[in-house]
């Protein structure tokens, strides 16, 4: 393993060890990103209901996935480290699809902004709006912003009401998920701090190993005993 790989490896755990993964109040609405309590590979991915770019509302079954989802939740296209993942995630896309699985990605955006609103409008991504917070709450990625920060953003130019078209003020810790067609989280990677993205290659080596059924090699070992 080269040296960035294993400070990719790293990240990750300095990123999750700082999260509090007690299950107890996962869908609150958290005072800050560092607070959030995730839902953590092995267990299962929760339904809920997004609505897409036309403001129509599609429904998510976890149970009734036809192919594994790589699912990544990210702040807003107003936000200048989600357009640069968002154009990262290119490197993946294309050999994540050729090995199965679909990608979304989830913003706090109404559906009217979710794509005139990124850098590339044109960027072709399934893209789905959580403004209700469905999403977000249900796999424990909400925290407030608090009333400075909001004050500051928008003296950036940043309405996060305008943005969202709601009055919360929320938003997700950024996330990625690999969710397998059994509904069951294989790969989770959340990080509090905003500027902190997954790379593209620890995301294509989750799936491969999701794809080989590497999670399941200790059961396997043992049945075979």
């Amino acid at each position: 393993m080269n040296k960035i790989a294993i400070g990719l490896v790293l990240l990750i755990l300095a990123a999750t060890s700082v999260l509090t993964f007690a299950a107890d109040n996962r869908t609150e609405i958290h005072a800050s990103a560092d607070q959030v309590q995730p839902l953590l590979a092995g267990m299962k991915a929760p339904d809920f209901t997004v609505r897409d770019v036309k403001g129509q509302p599609f429904q998510f079954q976890a149970s009734r996935l036809d192919k594994p989802l790589v699912l990544t939740f990210f702040r807003g296209g107003w936000c200048p480290y989600c357009n640069l993942h968002l154009a990262e995630m290119r490197l993946a896309e294309k050999q994540l699809k050729e090995m199965g699985f679909n990608i979304w990605f989830i913003s706090i955006d109404k559906p009217e902004l979710l794509l005139e609103s990124l850098d590339d409008p044109n960027i072709g991504y399934t893209i789905y709006s959580d403004s209700s917070l469905q999403a977000t709450r249900a796999f424990g990625l909400a925290f407030r912003v608090d009333d400075e920060l909001v004050k500051k953003y928008l003296a950036f130019g940043i309405d996060l009401e305008k943005a969202s078209g709601e009055t919360h003020h929320v938003l997700p810790a950024p996330a990625t998920y690999i969710i397998g067609t059994d509904g069951i989280i294989s790969f989770a990677y959340i990080n509090p701090n905003y500027k902190v993205r997954l790379h593209p290659d620890i995301l294509l080596a989750a799936a491969k190993a999701y794809q080989e059924g590497a999670d399941q090699r200790i059961i396997n070992r043992r049945k075979a005993q």
